[in-house]
């Protein structure tokens, strides 16, 4: 089993989402004589179609938590022909491709979306994770460095989380287990970096913590597959074959396709 196929992609189109439907006014200050006329934002052409585009971009991610990717991509590129500059249409678009299973198509524009926009954390960040999930570890250390370079980015902690889960993949243990730590103080219950913490630990030998950070991961979101996967292995290698057989009844209830597979460290 490929351990990278597990990363998540952590950023979409959410901060742009949010505040949405915030009126302002422009006016004259109370008691003093108006010199021209009362202005309203919702009135301008150009905040009018921002909202089109915040719209548009909700609706696709809506229909995508519902499975009609159809739909969803209707939405992103109408949001895309409202504002061809920005990254977030690109980036839905990248996300519902990857839905559909059209990594190669979701590649390029995951690309697009950090050629627009540079300097943003989360959108190369998502460069870095797609790299990453699709066999290439360690470019995509480079692009999670890029998004790493501004530290007071609210994706600081997803991208120390997803570099460190990475730079396991690529062999960089030591870079591994820094950036993982640095993630989970930012963010302690960051399933990633837990789940990728009990994956280091197995690699050291170190398996009464293995333990911890697997116990810590499953209590922090839901059971995957791999998640569990590393709970059996962790048990059978501490000699625990009760915890191991629970975890394997889990696996094999919860997710019966992946109870046939095996885990790798």
């Amino acid at each position: 089993m490929r351990w990278s196929k597990y990363l998540l992609l952590l950023f979409v189109v959410a901060p742009l989402l949010a505040g949405c439907g915030r009126e302002s006014r422009i006016g004259g200050i109370k008691g003093e004589k108006k010199v021209g006329p009362d202005y309203s934002v919702r009135d301008d052409r150009q905040a009018r179609e921002r909202m089109q585009y915040r719209e548009f971009l909700r609706l696709a991610g809506d229909r995508v938590s519902k499975g009609d990717l159809d739909g969803a991509m209707k939405f992103a590129r109408s949001a895309e022909k409202l504002d061809a500059r920005s990254p977030d249409a690109f980036t839905m678009q990248a996300v519902i491709q990857g839905a559909g299973g059209q990594s190669e198509a979701a590649g390029v524009l995951y690309r697009k979306a950090a050629d627009l926009a540079p300097q943003r954390a989360d959108v190369l960040g998502n460069c870095g994770a797609w790299l990453c999930a699709n066999g290439h570890p360690a470019e995509s250390l480079v692009w999670f460095d890029r998004a790493l370079a501004d530290p007071s980015s609210n994706a600081r902690a997803a991208s120390l989380a997803n570099a460190g889960g990475c730079a396991l993949d690529a062999g960089q243990n030591e870079r591994a287990e820094a950036n993982l730590r640095e993630a989970l103080e930012l963010a302690p219950n960051n399933a990633y970096a837990l789940e990728s913490m009990a994956r280091n630990e197995v690699l050291h030998g170190r398996y009464f913590e293995a333990r911890a950070f697997y116990q810590r991961r499953l209590a922090a979101a839901p059971a995957t597959v791999s998640v569990l996967q590393l709970a059996i292995q962790i048990e059978e290698r501490l000699g625990d074959r009760t915890a191991a057989g629970r975890f394997q009844q889990r696996l094999r209830e919860e997710f019966p396709s992946g109870a046939t597979l095996n885990p790798q460290g």
